[in-house]
């Protein structure tokens, strides 16, 4: 059922805290409106941010199914201009949080199924979607809705590769597997897709030799360091080129000094200052959806991990409003 309300009466700037403290009213992503697909207004929206609370993909350390209501929570501490570049991403595009996605805590393969169908209503709409997770084997049902029509390529920032082929004796479906999964799949192009960071102790190098095999760019933390966030996010831009690209961002890229909360820390990466200048290089590509994944409160409590990933959904929301058409020709096409 449609809702009756006129979608002109909707105001997609989010309230100043100089006139709304930032802990009154209801919690929503970078206290952007709160909608229902069921809105005609949903109609008028360009981003989508969207929380999937599951962790059904999870091998060792739950609680990632928390994290998009603390991430929420902690948005709220994002004010709407970019310090570096003025950019307002509320101004230049309509951004909307859309509640989030059907999970089934149950069942993986309803849940995968359930975000497909959520995330594919999105796309039919227009709607480019910003996603906090929740585990990273939420990405591959987004990915299959988002790839529908053709794969994509991919910016990938994180410690591990997730391109496992399975777990305890078969089973294919994990945080570890998504993108071997997505390839396998013709949702991703693998010449175009790059990882970035990769790092840490190893079962037996099976998944890197995989990925090396179809043509994907694997960049570890170290070749990074040696080279420069600079150098490597020019070849990055380079693989994908100016084809619709997706972005995921897995929290434990950075080093858990910073960012603690979240299920497979990995010592030795980057800092939260490099992590916002990585994305920040992200500029000027055709970004057609982007996640945050593997946040997760039991961990850290205190929410400074939280923070930290809200922080960085803001740096790819502005990144996904610079390369989103408007629907409202009013709007700037910046």
């Amino acid at each position: 059922m449609t809702s009756s309300k006129d979608p002109s009466t909707i105001n997609f700037t989010p309230p100043s805290a100089m006139t709304m403290p930032r802990y009154a009213g209801v919690a929503s992503f970078m206290r952007a409106p709160h909608l229902s697909m069921d809105d005609a207004a949903c109609d008028l929206v360009d981003i989508a941010m969207l929380g999937v609370p599951w962790d059904g993909g999870t091998t060792n350390r739950p609680g990632t199914r928390h994290g998009p209501r603390q991430l929420r929570d902690l948005s709220t501490m994002i004010r709407p201009i970019h310090p570096v570049t003025g950019q307002n991403p509320f101004e230049d595009r309509n951004v909307a949080d859309l509640g989030d996605a059907p999970v089934n805590p149950a069942d993986i393969m309803d849940t995968l199924e359930k975000v497909t169908s959520f995330v594919a209503s999105l796309k039919n709409k227009g709607i480019s979607p910003l996603s906090a997770g929740g585990d990273h084997l939420l990405s591959y049902p987004i990915l299959a809705a988002m790839a529908k029509d053709r794969p994509l390529g991919m910016v990938h920032f994180d410690a591990h590769t997730d391109l496992f082929d399975s777990y305890f004796n078969g089973y294919k479906y994990t945080h570890g597997t998504p993108f071997r999964r997505a390839i396998e799949d013709g949702y991703l192009d693998p010449k175009r897709v790059v990882q970035i960071g990769i790092r840490g102790t190893m079962y037996d190098g099976e998944d890197v030799q995989w990925g090396l095999s179809q043509g994907v760019r694997i960049i570890r933390i170290e070749e990074v360091e040696d080279r420069g966030i600079d150098d490597v996010m020019a070849e990055a831009r380079e693989i994908v080129g100016q084809q619709d690209t997706y972005v995921s961002f897995d929290i434990d890229c950075i080093d858990p000094a910073f960012a603690p909360g979240t299920g497979t820390p990995e010592i030795g990466g980057f800092t939260s200052r490099e992590a916002q200048r990585l994305v920040r290089k992200l500029a000027g590509l055709n970004i057609v959806g982007a996640d945050l994944v593997e946040v997760s409160p039991p961990f850290d409590p205190s929410g400074g991990t939280a923070w930290l990933g809200v922080s960085i959904m803001f740096e790819l929301l502005c990144v996904l409003a610079a390369s989103k058409q408007s629907k409202n020709p009013n709007k700037s096409t910046a």
